[in-house]
Order: structure tokens, then C-alpha cells, then sequence
């Protein structure tokens, strides 16, 4: 059966975080549920829907910034205490409003995420987790990694108190107590955790986890070892998953999967016979969703999933169908009802136009008074830079709560802008002075209206290094901006990992000298994308890395007073080289160097970059046919005369132009990839080559596999 679903909007409150909104437990089935949702303001507003309109049960005053909020009560009874958490403290409300709890806990940072069963409260903030029973301090944990989501298997299923954490690093960990039992690697970072069916299904150990880069995962954390179910791939590169929820909304009796996007993507997956998720619905709303429930609001009897939004709206994707049918009698109430509501409708906006207009008023007396603090209006970003393993690209996501006039982008390194499809925002580049300025990237993006979030690609090039600034202005008076600065690091495309090949040819780089353990850890922070930014627990520590771009890896073991670094590309070893030794002596700190150098890694580095030269070769060559075979093709009418391959060019012309545009300078990516690890070769050998440069850029323009290999073993 097809799911056809109707979008209600409900009501607004302020900007909200991810996990905030919750629908209070039915009092029978299939009846109108109640909706709970806290915001950046600290306001936790409680409301239902009485004949279309949204109906306050009740509203705190103003607060502290709500950053989770869940529900609570006696195991194995309905779930109808409201907790919520707000800097490092906890409060809890009954279902009508009244607080019933104030529990400051002992976390020097603000909570980040929490989990409620029963009387035991899991915790965490950004590295620290902490366990309370009866608000008693119970365990504690510190993560090497940021903890994104918290988690505890039911403890009425099972006999053991089992918390997961989701860190960053791609890992979730599994807890006993205040150690770790066992640890996880999942395919991208996860953001959130939510228990299988809601209660774990079949063993009461099945979680299911969602990444930053969009895919969706079902794990069975057993006592032992972790049993990996199933992994969607996000082929069609949709946002990072925010929330999830299981909900029958299908109606066939099988609790069916609710996703919830940073994109504003809202999808339901079913299972088949298999188990497997398969998607049903999908529906893109316009920002970034940030909670997701199953329930029934708007009217008895009517199913529909429930959303809450970035910018705070509660809204309703409901199986109450639209158009009713009606017979004559119908029609007229339907009408009386329409009227009513225009006429509420029209009241509102009158009622918040002289609203505006006070608001106006008082603005203008108070920014032209003596005593004027300064009043631009403040306005909350939410962004996320992130590298994608898919493409090699960093994606710059900017959400604002109002509509955005435009965005200027600006780099003081060298960087690609890549087509985003999903962007409809007007570009326009402006000249820059690179060399007086270190101006290498100046662009604007001037939005549609109603545009409240807008996404950037860009590709940056390993060894050049600095700062990526977006300076973000909304559609509010008086104008105003927010500037925001994104780090490109020196390796900036390679990514954590957790297994590398210890097999493949390395070369090693080898640092000694009086520097401390947090020294040498903040050299890496500042090299590498992904690493904590706190020194992990212990005396020395080995980092594993991808790079995302050519597949190449790196392993980097340090402690106090030592910093040994391996990889089977020469540049990377050369670009760790370059950058260390610049900072060691902005510190005034005396480094060794030494290093090992494997000629064969050399030629195994051309052969991981061969099948991706040989692509863009064939591409850029199709491309440059397209013209003269379309003029052909007119010319004679038809295109039976030309051999199956330039048919077949014909055929796929959009296609491959199309990717061809959205890969600027990829060929230009490879060859200079190339001239830098002929350069760094003959570097540690202490021998300039770079007279022979264009020697080699005549070789690569008539590619040739082994001719590329002689040249380098030649030269």
C-alpha cells in the first residue's frame, strides 16, 4: 500500500536542540496525545489540539538552554514524567507543570545528551559520562572521543544495567559499571541511539544507531561481542540522521522505522521478509528536523508522525486525509469551520502586525536613547563542516532560525567550490589578490526567499593550510552578520579509521626532543581533521588515518619526549615534516628528525592514483567529443554511421557532462598530487627536481601507466 501523509503545522517556539520533543503517553488507544517540547530560550511547553487549534496545557518561564529532554516514570507503568536537562542541571515536571525535581549534578560542562529509565539517570557531557540512581552518584567514565548520544538497554528485559555511548570516532562503547566492556566501530560518527521497536525488540539488546553522514545501522549488543544486523548506505546522499523513532504508522501491525534528517528529509523505512529496511515514504521539509514521534495529535483515530524543526516548528505529517468526503449536510459544517478558522486566522496576524509595530517603536526609542546598549539583533547559526568519505569533500552546512539574504565565503588557502544540488542560492565570484592578501577565495550566495538553510562543498589540497571564513546575513532589520571560521588543516582530507594494512610499503618519520605528551597530541590536533582535542587518557597513543581522496593511510604513535609517524605516501610524510618542524619552533622547542624512506612506496602510491587518472583521462576526453559528435549527429541526421562507442557518448552527453561540471579541477587535483610526490621523492634524497616538472606534465597529458613508473625510477 501507498503511505499517504497530509503536513499540518502546529505551532513555533524558539530554536530547538536535537531530542526535545516527546508526545505525552495516550490515555487509550488511538486518542489525542499530548506534545512536549523545550527550547534555547529554556521555556518547556506542554500543548494539544482542540478542533485545530494548538491548546497550552502548560509553560515554564524562560531559562537556561534546553538540550534534551525525555520522559521518565516507575518502570513498566506509562512514561509521563517530563525530565529535562539545561546547563549541568536536571529538572523534572509532572504532566500538568508542576516541578517536582531540581538535581545539580557535579559535571563541570553542560549536559549534551541523557537517558531516563526508571530511577537511574545516564548522563554526558562532552567527554564525561556519569550514572545516577535516586540522583546518587553511581559510575563514571571519561571518553578518549566526543560522546554524542547516551543510551541503556531495557532494564526490565534484561538482568544487567547495559549504557552504550556514541562517540565521535566511529566507535559506540559499550559500559559495565565504569569500564568499558567492549567497543564497536560503526560506518560513520554517530549522532544518536534509540532501542530497536522502542523496547529493544525480540532479545531487548537491539540498537539502532544513525550517523553525521546520513547512514542507519542495527546492532545487538550481547554480553560478549556485538552482532551487526544490518547497514543502510545513503546512496542518495541525504543529510546526517538527527533522531529516530519506531511507530506503526503503516498500520499493518509491524512497528515501522521514523528517520529524521539534518537535511530536512523526514523518511518511513518498513522491514521485509529479510528484516531489511526498506523506505516507504519520504518528505523533505525545509529544515533541519530535530525530533521525531509516532502518535496521534490532531484528531482521534488519525495516526501521524510528528516532527519538531530546527527553528522550533511542531509539525504533523497525518494520515487524516485532506478533502473529506461529505454529504450535503457535511458541506455546511466544513464551510462554518473553514470560515472560523480564516476569520482566527485574520485576528492573529492584526493582533502580531501591531505587535511588530510596538515592537518597532520601542526599538527605535531605545537605540536613539543616551543610554543605549547596542542593539543588533541576535540570531542563532547552527552549522557543521564535516569531511565526506564518499567524495572527498568537506560540506559546509549553515542553518539560521530567520530567512538568510546571503552568504560570503572566504579562504585564505586554495579550495574548490563543488556543485551542491540540493542548493538553489545565486553565486557570484569576486576577483582576489592572492599574493598581497592571502585572498584565494572570495564568493557570494544570495538566497531565495524563505531560505533558512543553505549547504557548500568544497575541496581543499593537502599541504596548504589556514582558514575557511563564512560571514552569514539574514533577512532582519537592522542588518547584521555573523562571521564563522572553519579550520583547513595541513592533511585535511584524510579521516579517523580504526584498521589500517599493515602490510603496505611505509615510510616513517621519527621526532625526539623535550616536549610533552599534551605538546606533541595538540601538533596532531593541529595537522589532522578528527582528533579529540583533549589528550587522550595514558601515556602514549596510536591514531589510525585514511586519506579520503587517494585511499593512502597514516599511523601515528606519540608520547612525551617521542612522535613516530608512518605512511605509504611519501607527501604526507613530507607535508607531517614540514608542519611539525614549523611548529616545534614557534615554541622554541629543539626537534630530531629522522626518517626512513621505502622506494617501493613510491610506485604503489601511482598505482592507487591509476584507476582515478585513467577515469578523469577518459572523462575529460568523452566530454570534449560531445560538441563535434552533436554537430554529426544534426549533420547527418542520425547517428547510426558512428561506432557503438561514440553512440554511447551521445547517449550518456548529460550524464557525463553533468559529472564532469560537478568534479572542477579533479584532473588538476591528480596531476598536482603526482608533481608533489615526485618533488618530495628526490626531496629526502636531497635532490631538487622541480626543473623536471614540466618533463613530467608532457608525460602525464599522454598518460601511460608504465611510462609514468620509468620516468620516476629515471629521473
Amino acid at each position: 500500500m501507498d503511505l499517504n501523509l497530509n503536513r499540518a503545522d502546529y505551532l513555533q517556539v524558539g530554536v530547538t536542540s536535537p531530542k526535545t520533543m516527546k508526545l505525552l503517553p495516550a490515555s487509550r488507544h488511538r486518542a489525542t496525545q499530548k506534545v512536549v517540547i523545550g527550547d534555547h530560550d529554556g521555556v518547556v511547553m506542554c500543548f494539544g489540539m482542540k478542533k485545530g487549534e494548538a491548546v497550552a496545557v502548560f509553560k515554564t518561564l524562560p531559562g537556561q538552554k534546553i538540550s534534551r529532554l525525555e520522559l521518565g516514570g516507575v518502570l513498566n507503568t506509562p512514561q509521563e514524567k517530563i525530565f529535562i536537562a539545561a546547563g549541568s542541571e536536571i529538572r523534572g515536571f509532572t504532566k500538568r507543570g508542576k516541578q517536582f525535581l531540581s538535581f545539580e549534578t557535579n559535571l563541570t560542562e553542560s549536559i549534551k545528551a541523557m537517558h531516563i529509565s526508571g530511577s537511574d539517570l545516564f548522563l554526558s557531557a562532552s567527554y564525561i559520562y556519569n550514572h545516577y540512581c535516586d540522583c546518587k552518584d553511581q559510575h563514571y567514565y571519561l571518553s578518549g572521543d566526543k560522546i554524542n548520544d547516551v543510551i541503556c538497554l531495557p532494564v526490565e528485559r534484561l538482568p544487567r544495567i547495559t549504557p552504550v555511548l556514541a562517540c565521535q570516532d566511529r566507535v559506540l562503547r559499550v559500559l559495565q559499571g565504569s569500564d568499558v566492556m567492549y567497543e564497536t566501530e560503526v560506518p560513520g560518527p554517530p549522532t544518536v541511539l534509540a532501542l530497536y521497536n522502542g523496547n529493544g525488540g525480540d532479545s531487548g539488546e537491539d540498537l539502532l544507531y544513525g550517523t553525521s553522514d546520513g547512514k542507519l545501522g542495527l546492532i545487538q549488543i550481547t554480553t560478549s561481542k556485538p552482532i551487526h544486523k544490518w547497514e543502510t548506505r545513503n546512496e542518495k546522499r541525504r543529510g546526517g540522521i538527527l533522531c529516530v523513532d519506531s511507530f506503526d504508522i503503516v498500520g499493518d501491525g509491524v512497528k515501522d522505522l521514523l528517520v529524521g534528517r539534518d537535511d530536512g528529509m523526514v523518511e518511513v523505512y518498513s522491514f521485509d521478509n529479510a528484516n531489511e529496511p526498506v523506505l516507504r515514504f519520504d518528505q523533505m521539509l525545509s529544515e533541519s528536523i530535530t525530533s521525531i514521534q509516532g502518535g496521534c495529535i490532531g484528531k482521534d483515530g488519525y495516526d501521524e508522525i510528528v516532527v519538531s524543526t530546527y527553528s522550533g516548528w511542531v509539525t504533523g505529517l497525518t494520515t487524516e486525509p485532506i478533502h473529506k468526503e461529505s454529504g450535503p449536510g457535511e458541506e455546511l459544517k466544513i464551510n462554518q469551520e473553514m470560515q472560523n478558522k480564516i476569520s482566527s486566522l485574520r485576528s492573529e496576524l492584526e493582533h502580531l502586525q501591531y505587535k511588530v509595530l510596538q515592537e518597532r517603536e520601542k526599538y527605535q526609542q531605545s537605540s536613539q536613547s543616551s543610554k543605549a546598549k547596542s542593539a543588533v539583533p541576535s540570531f542563532s547559526v547552527n552549522d557543521k563542516f564535516t569531511l565526506s568519505k564518499d567524495d572527498a569533500s568537506y560540506s559546509l552546512i549553515l542553518e539560521v532560525q530567520t530567512a538568510i539574504d546571503n552568504v560570503l565565503i572566504q579562504s585564505d588557502v586554495p579550495i574548490d567550490l563543488l556543485d551542491v544540488d540540493k542548493n538553489s542560492a545565486v553565486v557570484s565570484f569576486s576577483s582576489c589578490d592572492s599574493e598581497s592578501n592571502d585572498n584565494f577565495l572570495l564568493a557570494t550566495y544570495r538566497c531565495q526567499a524563505n531560505t533558512t538553510r543553505l549547504e557548500l562543498k568544497i575541496r581543499s589540497i593537502e599541504g596548504q593550510y589556514g582558514t575557511l571564513q563564512a560571514y552569514v546575513t539574514p533577512r532582519i532589520q537592522p542588518k547584521t552578520c555573523q562571521a564563522l571560521q572553519y579550520l583547513i588543516k595541513p592533511l585535511s582530507l584524510h579521516q579517523r579509521t580504526h584498521f589500517i594494512d599493515h602490510d603496505r610499503p611505509m615510510n616513517t618519520l621519527t621526532l625526539t626532543g623535550q616536549f610533552s605528551f599534551a605538546e606533541v597530541h595538540s601538533w596532531v590536533v593541529f595537522c589532522l581533521p578528527e582528533v579529540p582535542e583533549k589528550p587522550p587518557a595514558g601515556e602514549c597513543v596510536t591514531f589510525y588515518f585514511q586519506n579520503t581522496f587517494l585511499d593512502t593511510q597514516l599511523e601515528s604513535t606519540y608520547r612525551k619526549g617521542e612522535g613516530v609517524f608512518k605512511s605509504d605516501n611519501i607527501s604526507t610524510i613530507s607535508i607531517l615534516k614540514d608542519v611539525l618542524s614549523k611548529e616545534a619552533t614557534k615554541r622554541k622547542i629543539n626537534l630530531n628528525i629522522s626518517y626512513e624512506i621505502n622506494e617501493v612506496s613510491v610506485k604503489h602510491t601511482l598505482k592507487l592514483i591509476h584507476p582515478k587518472l585513467e577515469y578523469q583521462l577518459l572523462l575529460a576526453k568523452k566530454v570534449q567529443l560531445i560538441d563535434a559528435l552533436k554537430e554529426l549527429q544534426v549533420h547527418e541526421g542520425n547517428t547510426n554511421f558512428l561506432i557503438p562507442e561514440y553512440r554511447c557518448i551521445l547517449e550518456e552527453a548529460d550524464h557525463l557532462q553533468e559529472e564532469y561540471k560537478k568534479q572542477p579541477a579533479h584532473l588538476e587535483r591528480l596531476y598536482g598530487m603526482i608533481t608533489d610526490l615526485f618533488i618530495d621523492k628526490f626531496k629526502f634524497k636531497g635532490t631538487n627536481v622541480k626543473t623536471k616538472v614540466p618533463l613530467l606534465l608532457e608525460i602525464l597529458d599522454s598518460y601511460d601507466q608504465n611510462a609514468l613508473i620509468a620516468f620516476f625510477d629515471a629521473a
